[in-house]
């Protein structure tokens, strides 16, 4: 229980830390953000935890396809944002067309024999 603790604690600490430098710097806190840090983190966390090589290939290979149809989103958002979208309903249909590129990409790549 503790180690799930110190887990959650220092993903906490990670996103805290990004926000409070994207206050005084948003590109700085941009290319922070943009850092695989929770990918690394959650990759050493399943290696200390199982061991398993196979485990976290499979894991980073899926993090990169899942990586592609998330990008939209960060021109999508700010766009609307730009056009007078309210903060809310921007973020939401930024969401709302990410999830909906994951469940295309998963289909597109089951029909090239990839399982994510």
């Amino acid at each position: 229980m503790l180690y799930l603790a110190a887990k959650a604690i220092l993903s906490g600490v990670i996103i805290a830390a990004i926000s409070e430098i994207a206050k005084r710097s948003p590109a700085f806190g941009a290319l922070v953000a943009s850092l695989p840090l929770v990918s690394l983190l959650a990759v050493i966390w399943l290696w200390r935890d199982t061991g398993d090589g196979l485990r976290i290939a499979s894991q980073m290979e899926a993090t990169f396809w899942y990586i592609l149809p998330s990008l939209p989103m960060f021109l999508l958002v700010p766009a609307l944002l730009r056009g007078g979208i309210a903060f809310w309903p921007s973020l939401a249909v930024g969401c709302l067309v990410t999830f909906l590129l994951y469940l295309a990409t998963a289909w597109l790549l089951s029909r090239f024999g990839i399982q994510l």
